[in-house]
This record gives structure tokens, C-alpha cells and sequence, in this order.
């Protein structure tokens, strides 16, 4: 049964129940959208990117109560995406307002996390790609990335969905012994209009949309 306890919202709960979409029926594997429930887990996946690695500019592993309150933060405004493997999360992604002023409303930052034993199997390409598909579906205009360097992989997995470099900070942050350029990259979601379309709240989805966007 869905683990649909302490879900972000009615609408979560609605939606979820409609998309939990199989990517992969014989290991028993799901995209679905998060919630409370997976707060611990998430935390868990995230910790040691914090602790171990410049991956994050984080210098803490946030509590589970520190996660769980992010997911709550999010509610219907911005998706949260887990990978289910056999009933325990294998990596998830999300994504976080662009900048705080109202302007920049129409673009969003992305970011994905894998379990360490999880990573090499697609589940980082079928987070992210769905929830790009979602942030399509809630209108927003572009999505940006930020990535600490080196990392291959992340580069090689943005680019493989599009994203294409913009520029570099360099020497932006003291992280692991050492100072450390951030990449960024743009993926284009739509075609900007003018006037712009406002984004949508993800409660504003039909389970379908968002089902469709999942899978």
C-alpha cells in the first residue's frame, strides 16, 4: 500500500495515489512524488554528500527534522521526486525557487541525490527527468543547476537532459580542504511568452498531468 502518511497537502495525497508509476515492475521500482514520510530517508541519501564530499556547500547534514521541514516548506509550490526500489528510497530530486525576488518567479534550481549502491542503475536520469517534466507541466520557463567541480557524473547526467553550461563562479566556495568553482547550466522548459505564463501550483495539476509526467 502507498506509504501516504504525512503528505505534503491534499492535492499530494490525491496525486499520489494516481502516479505511482512503475518503472520497472520486476524490482519493484516507482517515480513518485515525495512525501513526509520520506523525510528520514531523504535525509539519510543526502548526509553524506554534506559530510564526505564538496558536492554540497552544506557543512551540516540537516536533521530529519530539518528535512522533513524542507519537504513541508515545498508544499504544493515546488516538486520533491523519489525512486522507490523495493519499498525503500533510492534517490531523489527537487526543486527550490531561483532567487527570492519576483521577477526571477518563472525559474527554478534543480538537484538530484542518489543512494550510495543505487547509483549507476538510471534512477538519477528517472528522477530528474521526471521532475522536469513536472516543473514543464507547472509552467515554469527554465531550470537552472549548480554544480561543484569536479564531478563528472553530475555534468554527464545534466547534459544527457539537456542542460547546457552558462558559466562558471570561480573559487565560490572553501569546501573539503579546498576552494571550489561552481558550473552552471540552463535547461529551457518552455518557450518564453510575453506577458509570461504564471507557474502553476502542483495541486493545480490533474493526477493525470502529473502522472503522465512521472512516467
Amino acid at each position: 500500500n502507498p506509504r501516504n502518511s504525512g503528505v505534503m497537502g491534499r492535492s499530494f495525497v490525491r496525486a499520489w495515489r494516481h502516479a505511482r508509476i512503475a518503472v520497472n515492475a520486476p524490482e519493484m521500482e516507482y517515480v513518485r512524488l515525495a512525501t513526509l514520510a520520506d523525510a528520514d530517508e531523504i535525509a539519510a541519501i543526502y548526509a553524506p554528500f554534506v559530510a564526505h564530499t564538496h558536492v554540497s556547500f552544506e557543512e551540516m547534514p540537516p536533521s530529519r527534522r530539518a528535512m522533513r521541514e524542507r519537504l513541508v516548506d515545498a508544499r504544493d509550490a515546488m516538486p520533491w521526486i523519489v525512486c522507490e526500489r523495493d519499498g525503500r528510497v533510492a534517490g531523489y530530486a527537487y526543486a527550490s525557487a531561483h532567487r527570492s525576488r519576483a521577477a526571477y518567479r518563472y525559474s527554478v534550481d534543480t538537484s538530484a541525490y542518489v543512494r550510495d549502491g543505487d547509483r549507476g542503475m538510471g534512477v538519477g536520469r528517472a528522477i530528474y527527468g521526471a521532475l522536469l517534466r513536472v516543473l514543464t507541466a507547472q509552467r515554469f520557463a527554465n531550470a537552472f543547476a549548480g554544480i561543484a567541480i569536479p564531478n563528472d557524473a553530475s555534468l554527464a547526467l545534466h547534459r544527457a537532459l539537456g542542460f547546457a553550461e552558462i558559466g562558471r563562479y570561480a573559487n565560490v566556495g572553501f569546501k573539503d580542504g579546498a576552494w571550489r568553482d561552481t558550473v552552471w547550466l540552463q535547461r529551457p522548459l518552455a518557450t518564453p511568452t510575453v506577458p509570461p505564463l504564471e507557474p502553476l501550483a502542483l495541486g493545480a495539476l490533474t493526477p493525470g498531468t502529473i502522472a503522465r509526467a512521472l512516467a
